[in-house]
């Protein structure tokens, strides 16, 4: 529908009237277009979800090595495998379908029915009677009343004093004024706050704005999946080239290329971190717990954590977010600037008698406020006694009262307050007077205030003649009432914290550029240039996303608008974050790499929020990106402890085809090994053994996490090579059998004392170890020591170590462990190494500390 139409051509453009569909042309419509109703809540079943999860690349590595391990006989390789591959698919299949339950919600934007103008027949006289919402078809006609819910799309063919809350829909934050023919008109989701309406239904269901940017395109991939499913691809790699290597190294040196077929694939299972899906979903689950124990914010999707701790960006929505939504009364001024009481007793007074007199259902935000300011004061609104009322109405822009004039018998006094022009157009002033009345309201709305306007006049009583809107004029001006939304509890302090964590605080507001400003610098955030979102509109796509990367404070966001910042943040390679609270914020929601919304939310924003915060006090954000960023240093050092351990056997495993004239392990051997390490390493995702979090957002970066794994995996397999030397110069001459057991157990040994080493110094955080860590590191150590010289190692093939074996891994050990602390110390301080995972600092943000 065009933003500028006549009544006449949008009638016919809908084949329509203003006296509404006939019940023939409103069941054929219905048939067209069908119900006026959110999308339904399409359940995928179970083991498609299933099947989706095999996109991953460990997933479907694991699921192809499953089968080949059970033919080659290695079967306990196979069901370590396939039980992974089940845990897996479980916890993606679960997550996936709880998003697609959040269109539930979307029914309670409708309300249940709407009164509606139609015809039996083409002939007959139209009818007013409630329909099902679901019943709504475009071209009927729609009657609005105060506390109704706008049922679809409407274009405006009549109103009486009509506004419209939507703050949910586009962030003013107090009920806007609609008058006939508006462009926009009417939006489903809207409310009327007072007024009446008649309305022709243009769009319902899906193609209605809400619903529309609903359903839009599907949510993009967080950047935190994006960087895990890089770094599953290089390992993918390394393990696809893995078994032929392996394969040729000993068909070359030994001939033994067929019968090494089952040790080839366990050590291809051998170089996956199996445990990845149980760390990353542990580790943040852990987090979201402690966060709804002490905090009370809900995770809806544990795995965002890792995104919010990355997050370099976090856009906030103003109302209801950072302000209370509840304006207040600032100051009460004359004419000419100075302070005054008097205004906003008259005000007060012109409030309360409007709600006395003028039937209205519910006092405005702006009532409210007077009210509550005259009682601070001491003032009696109902001191004077009110006669009649014009309650206000968008035609006119103000309301007015008329008093009786205390201790003159027949004379009245006509109260008047509303806009600033609106009040001065029926002032008598002159020009000159006029003019600096308006500079003044002007000065104060450039200052964020929003200026109501007072001004009075005396009348002769008329008996029998009552009031009208011609009435107001000849009036005095009294002076300005002045407001301000104050910020919420606990936010500036919640800002300083995030803004010394690293994270650049953007807001994004429907209000003025004035009042954004404001409420940024009462805030404690510089606003900087303020951006206003609708003169941004008329410019080339390449000079907006130069002026977006500059701002700080955007006013006058459409909700496109706040979805479309979003996605340029994150195009320009910054994770973001989005905190928003109404219908119009969802958008934004589903762009960002992880979304926010505080308790008050509307059911919508809740729902397709990945973090519902427990409180008004956003203190709770920070204590979520620190958990955020804990759960991510947690997994990086899995990562690094898992991958360099097993990237250096692997290479020590290819070394070792090529010297000895047996296997290096036996594959039930590399199983146990890999099963001992697995379980130790869980301890890094319980409770007292958090890693301390960074002080900066570090997003994961593939490319030097692949460089720590090198450098760490290439000190291991030297460590192994070290370990062959050893084990030949302590083995005393022993040939055979006697020598090939002796091999494996004595790798075997040092492969779980290496790992016990690498738990402890790659750990995640630093300072003191966890007892937790402490007790999987025995573990280690203990099945390392007995395990090969007792009954269980006889079956495994080993035997136990004689003591000059024992001396020489002693020395070994001291060494590695020197080594690793030496490399880990050569970086930054705390748990992050100098080649940071997570790349460094973006230019001119600084040195990113841990």
């Amino acid at each position: 529908m065009p933003e500028t139409a006549a009544p006449l051509h949008v009638l016919r453009r809908l084949e329509s009237s203003p006296r509404g569909l006939t019940e023939e042309q409103a069941a054929l419509r219905a048939a067209r277009y069908g119900p006026n109703l959110p999308p339904a809540p399409v359940l995928t079943p179970w083991w498609r979800l299933a099947r989706r999860g095999l996109a991953d690349p460990f997933t479907a590595v694991l699921l192809a090595l499953s089968p080949v391990s059970a033919l080659v006989g290695a079967w306990g390789t196979a069901a370590v495998t396939a039980l992974l591959v089940g845990l897996s698919l479980l916890l993606r299949a679960h997550g996936q379908r709880r998003a697609e339950r959040a269109s539930a919600a979307l029914g309670a934007l409708l309300g249940d029915t709407a009164a509606v103008r139609r015809r039996a027949r083409p002939d007959a006289e139209p009818r007013v009677r409630d329909v099902p919402v679901a019943e709504l078809v475009p071209g009927d006609v729609v009657l609005l009343g105060p506390g109704d819910r706008v049922p679809a799309d409407l274009w405006l063919l009549r109103t009486r004093g009509l506004r419209l809350r939507q703050a949910a829909l586009s962030g003013e934050s107090d009920a806007v004024a609609r008058r006939a023919g508006d462009p926009g008109g009417a939006l489903l989701g809207s409310t009327v706050a007072s007024g009446t309406a008649t309305g022709l239904v243009t769009a319902t269901g899906t193609r209605t704005r809400l619903l529309g940017a609903w359903d839009g395109p599907p949510r993009p991939a967080s950047a935190f999946a994006a960087s895990v499913r890089g770094v599953a691809w290089t390992l993918v790699r390394f393990m696809l080239l893995v078994p032929p290597l392996v394969l040729c190294a000993d068909a070359l040196a030994q001939g033994q290329g067929a019968q090494t077929l089952p040790f080839a694939v366990a050590v291809a299972v051998g170089l996956t971190p199996e445990m990845l899906p149980v760390v990353a979903t542990l580790a943040p689950a852990r987090a979201a717990l402690r966060l709804a124990a002490e905090h009370g914010v809900i995770v809806n999707r544990p795995s965002a954590l890792h995104d919010l701790g990355a997050v370099e960006v976090l856009c906030v929505d103003k109302t209801g977010t950072l302000t209370a939504d509840e304006p207040r009364a600032h100051a009460s001024l004359d004419a000419r600037g100075a302070p005054d009481p008097e205004p906003l007793r008259l005000a007060a007074v012109a409030a309360a008698w409007t709600l006395e007199l003028g039937e209205v259902p519910r006092p405005a935000p702006l009532d409210e406020a007077l009210l509550a300011a005259a009682d601070a004061a001491g003032i009696d609104p109902l001191g004077p006694e009110g006669l009649a009322a014009l309650p206000f109405d968008a035609e006119r822009r103000r309301a007015s009262v008329l008093l009786a004039e205390s201790g003159v018998p027949g004379a009245h006094v006509l109260v008047v307050k509303g806009a600033v022009d609106a009040v001065l157009e029926r002032c008598a002033c002159g020009p000159g007077e006029r003019a600096r009345a308006e500079a003044l309201a002007g000065r104060l709305a450039a200052d964020g205030l929003r200026v109501l306007a007072v001004a009075t006049a005396r009348r002769a009583a008329r008996p029998g003649r009552g009031y009208t809107p011609a009435d107001e004029r000849g009036l005095a001006l009294a002076g300005f009432v002045t407001f301000r939304d104050p910020p919420a509890a606990g936010v500036a302090g919640a800002l300083r914290e995030l803004t010394g964590l690293g994270v650049e605080v953007r807001v994004l507001t429907g209000d003025q550029p004035g009042t954004a400003a404001r409420a940024c610098r009462e805030l404690g955030l510089d606003p900087g240039e303020v951006v206003d979102m609708r003169a941004l509109a008329a410019l080339p796509e390449a000079e907006r996303a130069v002026r977006a990367a500059r701002g700080r404070v955007f006013a006058r966001c459409a909700p496109e608008d706040k979805a479309w910042l979003v996605a340029r943040t994150r195009a320009a390679g910054r994770v973001t974050g989005f905190l928003g609270d109404g219908w119009n914020d969802v958008p934004a929601l589903r762009a960002a790499d992880v979304g926010l919304c505080p308790p008050g939310a509307v059911a919508l924003a809740r729902e397709h929020a990945d973090l519902v915060l427990g409180g008004k006090d956003l203190g709770a954000v920070a204590h979520a990106v620190r958990a955020g960023r804990s759960g991510t240093a947690t997994v990086l050092a899995y990562l690094r402890a898992a991958l360099s351990s097993n990237l250096g056997n692997v290479v020590a495993m290819l070394v070792a085809g090529l010297l000895l004239p047996f296997l290096p392990m036996l594959p039930a051997q590399v199983l146990v090994q890999n099963l001992c390490f697995d379980l130790a390493q869980t301890a890094y995702v319980r409770r007292g053994a958090a890693a301390r979090p960074s002080a900066r957002p570090v997003p994961l970066r593939t490319r030097a996490l692949v460089r720590q794994i090198l450098g760490y995996g290439a000190l291991n397999a030297g460590v192994d090579v070290l370990t062959f030397a050893a084990l030949a110069w302590g083995a005393g001459g022993a040939a055979g059998t006697r020598w090939q057991a002796l091999f494996h157990a004595g790798w075997f040994t040092e492969n779980l004392l290496t790992q016990a080493l690498v738990l402890v110094v790659l750990r995640p955080g630093a300072g003191r170890v966890p007892k937790v860590l402490w007790a999987a590191v025995a573990g280690l150590v203990a099945v390392g020591v007995a395990l090969p010289p007792s009954p269980v190692g006889a079956a495994l093939g080993m035997v136990a170590l004689p003591w000059r074996v024992w001396a020489a891994l002693a020395l070994l050990m001291l060494a590695y462990g020197g080594a690793l602390r030496w490399i880990r110390g050569r970086g930054r301080p705390g748990w992050e190494p100098a080649a940071s995972a997570y790349g460094p600092a973006r230019a001119g943000r600084g040195r990113a500390q841990p």
